[in-house]
């Protein structure tokens, strides 16, 4: 009988589920649920939330459908993992029920809590401690709920990040992880524990925090009733779950520092793995535990030391699907766009895209440009300038805030990434290897083959990152232009670089 390990995706528009192999580490079936955008709630201007109930149903279908598609029978699964939307606030009380909607990643109503803690208590303690400001994450998010919901506050008996639920709902059992709570900045890197000092700036009892496990162990099992509701066996072991950034690095096997994931979405984000504890004093980008931090060394050695810097860059994919819907003629496909925009030169004959016009952007200090195009001369330049003067100003953007990563002591030879979104422009990948002078690994994998993977590292089916992911697929190699050619994409970055100085003056 064929054994098989489970990976759950829990993103804020599906669920995604996979059942991968456990002897070849191939994925045997994937499927998603909803088809359609999942819904997010928003009563108000920069509110965002979803209902964590939502996602059990979700994944519920998800299951069904990779489970039926293999003919897995139910003890065929030997362990499961999970991934998940980060920075969430899920709130429980003593049944384990929510006692209201989740607050998501991308809701905004805490930014002034974390402002506040982050002046109370100083920039020197925060960053020196927490390796960020408290920010709009799950921390601020509960002291919002805390000072506008006082009757939900009373009740809450602990607090969780989305992933922690979807396991609280397989188990039965109430944990989180270093790594979890740090995406919270609600970890202590100086004490290596919870942030007490922060917990009692806000007036959270020390309790209202599940117990932390490891992130690669048998955390939990699956209880009877989610056996009998979910199909699966009694039993079966949890014994992995990361953020959903840090559990893409670990699906394109980035454990080590200096080695970089990347993804080009709607949003952006290059997430490089750094071996000492260090962060950026603008909170330009962020610093968390990455899924191996505190883990043992080679020959039991250690703890190792293995932070995951972020940078997230909204104004990506959003900009080139932009640009394909209102500039390139009606109906143009992306791979004909593409295929349009090798025609024109490296800098795209002088014109510069600024392409931050999805929100404040964290790596300009939360400053919002919007968009912006310059240099166009009406008697030279074409839609087709203006559609590669876009991917050249998202690929610089990323350049910019490697420059950030590079000063906190990363060195970034490689490049991993999926082949899928921006990823599958040769113009995007040529540009970002020949600015960043970094050579670019195409892999075949996502995030919840990922999350499976990791839940076979958990519970000791693989020795290894290297056994657990043996067989990731290379897709192709992307190496840094010639000189020459390099020399132009670095004029060009030169010249985006004046113009967005320009703009934040």
């Amino acid at each position: 009988m064929k054994q098989y390990l489970l990976g759950f995706d829990v993103g804020s528009s599906s669920v995604k589920a996979s059942l991968v192999e456990v002897e070849s580490g191939r994925c045997a079936a994937t499927a998603f649920y909803p088809q359609s955008e999942a819904p997010i709630k928003s009563v108000h201007s920069g509110w965002a939330e979803q209902s964590p109930d939502d996602w059990w149903q979700y994944m519920k279908q998800a299951l069904a459908q990779v489970m039926s598609e293999t003919g897995a029978r139910p003890e065929a699964v030997q362990a499961i993992g999970i991934s998940y939307q980060m920075h969430g606030l899920v709130c429980v009380g003593r049944d384990m029920k929510p006692l209201r909607d989740a607050i998501i990643w991308c809701d905004s109503r805490a930014v002034p809590y974390g402002e506040r803690a982050f002046r109370d208590l100083g920039a020197d303690r925060c960053l020196g401690h927490l390796l960020n400001s408290p920010g709009n994450f799950t921390a601020s998010k509960l002291a919002w709920v805390k000072e506008n919901e006082p009757q939900v506050f009373e009740k809450i008996h602990k607090i969780m990040l989305p992933g922690d639920y979807i396991a609280l709902r397989l188990s039965g059992e109430c944990n989180t992880t270093a790594s979890g709570l740090s995406e919270g900045i609600l970890w202590d890197f100086q004490e290596n524990r919870p942030a007490q000092f922060l917990m009692d700036y806000f007036g959270f009892p020390a309790d209202i925090l599940p117990q932390v496990v490891p992130t690669f162990s048998v955390q939990s099992r699956v209880s009877r009733a989610a056996a009998e509701e979910l199909g699966l066996k009694e039993g079966t072991p949890i014994s992995y779950r990361a953020g959903d950034q840090p559990n893409n690095a670990l699906s394109l096997n980035v454990f080590n520092p200096g080695e970089i994931a990347a993804t080009a979405g709607t949003s952006g984000v290059v997430y490089g793995v750094l071996g000492e504890v260090n962060y950026d004093p603008k909170s330009r980008v962020n610093t968390f535990a990455h899924v191996n931090h505190l883990a043992p060394g080679p020959q039991g050695e250690g703890p190792l030391t293995r932070l995951g810097v972020l940078l997230c860059i909204n104004g990506t994919g959003i900009l080139n699907a932009w640009m394909r819907r209102t500039v390139a003629p009606e109906g143009m496909s992306y791979n004909t766009m593409n295929d349009l925009i090798s025609n024109v030169p490296i800098g795209s004959d002088g014109v510069t895209v600024i392409p931050f016009g999805n929100g404040a952007e964290r790596v300009l200090e939360n400053r919002e440009t919007g968009c912006s195009i310059h240099g166009i001369n009406f008697n030279k330049h074409t839609k087709a300038h203006l559609l590669r003067a876009a991917q050249e100003g998202i690929v610089f953007s990323f350049c910019y805030g490697m420059e950030i990563m590079r000063q906190m002591g990363m060195d970034i030879q490689k490049i991993h990434a999926g082949h899928a979104n921006m990823f599958l422009s040769n113009i995007f990948r040529q540009t970002l290897a020949s600015t960043s002078g970094a050579t670019i690994e195409l892999l075949e994998t996502d995030g919840s083959v990922g999350a499976a993977k990791g839940a076979g590292m958990g519970c000791g089916i693989y020795q290894d990152n290297n056994e657990a992911f043996a067989s990731l697929r290379r897709l192709s190699i992307i190496e840094p232009d010639t000189a020459a050619r390099c020399a132009n994409y670095k004029e060009a970055y030169g010249r985006w670089k004046e113009r967005l100085s320009a703009l934040a003056k």
